[in-house]
């Protein structure tokens, strides 16, 4: 406890501070001005929405770890996240305490979460930001919004457009751990016509996942062997417009990732298990204006594919053929649909967003005996499902003020349950001082996922889907010119009816009740204009299972991100960054402790007149051993360095 109070204390004391500099802060995670397009189903002011939504743009992207999602989405409050032994592992999200498959994942406005997946979650390790122009990240229940899954919140991943005259760009980087990546793009527009093509390819020889750098584990298994991953990627997108209120854009995007692991259980844990993964989608999605632009329409039509094989060596009292038992099992999720969503704009009666979707999902799943009794590829799951949605939201200004939300869907899970939820919102901005005033309140749920209703022996075709209720309360304050910005929310969600396998039964109920509460907060000050900017994102969380008011599994009560830039000339960057955990278990019912950690990384690059820069990255640069996952490893201090343009 007392360990506990000393982290909180370190983070509350750099609160306060925050970013700054020009050129930093196109990197903040948060600013009034920005216009973003997930807290309401339309493009809308930040400053004028009464959700809780944070942005991670390009910039911040660019500066991050070029083969995973995690470290950019540290800089986000509220959030969690897990790699399972480093890039290329398992990672998992999880929004207020939520479940990692309460979590609703959009690609360009468009379902990820994979339909054959037993919780129905996405899989992070399957995106680089090489491709993404921003992320917003939209925390509490919004299932009146997006329907099942999006009880923790929504993560929106937008990729790249392009606009503007023909640009193009390449970035490569090489070092430890035998890595090297390659990304490359060209964008622009002519005419009517705007286009985006990316591609990236991505190697590493990696660590060990099971146990590299944990003493007892390297005691007992001197020779792990590395666990390395390779990633090839590529979108393209294309759009029309005209100017003549009709609209056309079309977008591809498929990611490859070949990765080994460690079955991690029994006498030799340490195993040559491979993984593919590979996900894919298209979409394309057309919109036209009538009564002068009062009332826009569109249709979106859109179709993806999560695609899993997991080919796992297990040894028994030894390691010969006779006692090794190899099992290669296939998951296949896909989903297909179309959503239209019209916008009514209504003056000083506000705006009514309403639409309607219907989605189809299947989940295939196969097991085959590789040895040590070569077997037929036997089928373990085939199921499908259709879903029918519909809603609304009302946007309403009231005077020069205040901004209310209110807004409700239904889906209707065909065969399996029919769902209704509610949001609503206010914001009220005092702009004499450079304060927002919010509050948002809402129902989250989340259909239960073809394995649990349909796997052989443990699925439940009986299964009520989960429910959530859960509130903020926040204040964006903006100060001294904008130099000092900082958010500040608090929350609360309850949780019922929660899906949980039964080990008596080997079967899937609704049994759990679970409450997750705490504070979120975001700082961004300009200490020395131009010269010294800071940022930070901080994280209080409780998080309880009410059955046996015991801590939730991998919720670290206090999580912490605190950045500095320096730039002591316009053409430098220099940008120390610290993550904080406390203590947490990996484990249900307060098992696995894992200890408290601060890892502290470096990013530095110079900027050359022709447009090109060259940079370092620094990973773990004070050698802190620690655990994101009970006996999973961590990468140890690593330099990364490379070269990137455009022209």
């Amino acid at each position: 406890m007392k360990h506990r109070k000393s982290l909180l204390a370190a983070a509350l004391c750099c609160i306060p501070l925050a970013v700054a500099n020009e050129r930093a802060s196109a990197q903040s995670t948060q600013t009034l001005s920005e216009v973003v397009v997930t807290a309401d189903r339309t493009p809308s002011p930040l400053e004028r929405t009464g959700s809780a939504i944070s942005v991670v743009d390009g910039a911040t992207l660019a500066t991050t770890n070029s083969a995973s999602l995690v470290d950019a989405l540290r800089s986000v409050p509220g959030i969690d996240v897990s790699e399972t032994g480093g890039p290329g592992g398992t990672t998992s999200v999880r929004l207020r305490g939520a479940n990692t498959g309460q979590t609703l994942v959009l690609i360009d406005g468009v379902r990820a979460n994979d339909p054959s997946n037993a919780s129905g979650d996405f899989d992070f390790s399957m995106f680089a930001p090489g491709s993404i122009e921003r992320i917003e990240v939209l925390r509490g229940p919004q299932s009146a919004l997006y329907g099942s899954d999006a009880i923790g919140g929504v993560v929106n991943i937008i990729t790249r457009k392009g606009s503007g005259p023909a640009r193009a760009s390449a970035t490569i980087e090489g070092g430890s751990y035998g890595t090297a990546s390659g990304m490359g793009a060209i964008s622009g527009s002519q005419g009517p016509w705007s286009y985006a093509v990316n591609g990236a390819l991505q190697r590493s020889d990696g660590f060990s996942r099971y146990g590299y750098r944990i003493p007892s584990i390297e005691a007992r298994f001197p020779n792990l062997e590395r666990d390395g991953y390779g990633r090839i990627a590529g979108s393209a997108r294309v759009g029309y417009d005209a100017g003549e209120g009709v609209r056309f854009d079309a977008g591809i995007l498929s990611s490859y990732l070949k990765s080994d692991y460690d079955a991690a259980t029994g006498a030799f844990p340490d195993t040559p298990s491979v993984s593919t993964r590979w996900f894919s989608q298209a979409n394309a999605r057309t919109a036209f204006d009538t009564f002068d632009g009062r009332w826009t329409h569109s249709l979106n039509v859109f179709a993806n594919r999560n695609e899993r094989s997991f080919d796992e060596t297990t040894y028994r009292i030894n390691m010969l053929p006779a006692n090794t038992t190899r099992i290669i099992s296939d998951f296949t999720g896909d989903r297909v649909g179309a959503e239209y969503q019209a916008t009514l704009r209504m003056d000083q009666f506000g705006s009514l967003v309403y639409g309607a979707k219907a989605e189809h999902e299947t989940a295939a799943t196969f097991a085959t005996n590789r040895s040590p009794v070569p077997g037929p590829r036997n089928a373990t799951l085939d199921a499908k499902q259709d879903t029918r949605s519909l809603f609304a939201l009302w946007q309403v200004p009231i005077g020069e003020r205040l901004n209310v939300t209110a807004g409700g869907r239904v889906d209707d899970v065909a065969n399996v349950a029919r769902f209704a939820t509610w949001r609503t919102t206010a914001a009220y901005a005092i702009h004499e001082t450079g304060t927002k005033l919010r509050a948002s309140a809402g129902t989250g749920a989340k259909a239960p996922t073809l394995f649990q209703l349909y796997a052989p022996i443990y699925g439940n075709p009986n299964l009520n889907p989960e429910e959530s209720f859960g509130y903020d309360a926040g204040i964006d304050q903006s100060l001294f010119g904008g130099r000092l910005n900082v958010s500040l929310t608090g929350f609360a969600n309850s949780f019922r009816d929660l899906i949980e396998f039964d080990t008596a039964t080997s079967r899937y109920f609704n049994v759990a009740r679970a409450e997750t509460s705490g504070l979120e907060v975001a700082a961004d000050v300009e200490i020395i204009p131009a010269y010294v900017h800071f940022k930070a994102a901080y994280t209080n969380l409780r998080a309880k299972d009410l059955r046996t008011n015991r801590t939730l599994a991998r919720r670290p009560e206090h999580t912490a991100r605190f950045a500095v830039s320096f730039t002591p000339t316009p053409n430098w960057l220099i940008e120390p960054r610290v993550v904080v955990v406390s203590d947490r278990f990996s484990n249900a019912n307060e098992a696995g402790l894992l200890a408290a950690y601060a890892r502290v990384d470096l990013y530095v690059d110079y900027r050359l007149e022709s447009g090109w820069k060259v940079f370092a990255r620094g990973e773990n640069i004070l050698n802190k051993r620690y655990q994101e996952v009970l006996n999973y490893g961590t990468t140890g201090p690593a330099v990364y360095a490379g070269v990137s343009g455009s022209w």
